[in-house]
């Protein structure tokens, strides 16, 4: 018998990955929801995309084009890529005190 804990509630629909662009169409079966998320690995820029069902796969396939529509600052979003992330050390409690606050 599955536990609930090896239960994931989101399940991959769509996936594709072209020159660092990954993009997947996700659905969460507790809300029926539906999300794109999009990860550049060249840039680090990663963001996620609410998708009504009836739009779902042209979301999918238009990611950047509905980011842009709705305003999304995509090209802002950037995260450091997951590569260059597993480079670095993870910063210790010590450190994380010593950074300023606002």
């Amino acid at each position: 018998m599955a536990s609930s804990a090896s239960h994931h509630p989101e399940r991959e629909l769509a996936h594709r990955d072209n020159d660092g662009i990954e993009v997947v169409l996700f659905w969460n079966e507790l809300t029926n929801d539906l999300t794109v998320s999009v990860s550049d690995q060249r840039t680090g820029a990663y963001f996620e995309l609410a998708a009504e069902p009836e739009r779902a796969l042209d979301v999918f396939e238009h990611p950047y084009a509905y980011a842009a529509f709705n305003g999304l600052p995509y090209d802002h979003a950037l995260l450091p890529s997951w590569v260059e992330a597993a480079k670095k050390p993870a910063p210790s409690v010590a450190d994380r005190a010593k950074r300023p606050t606002r």
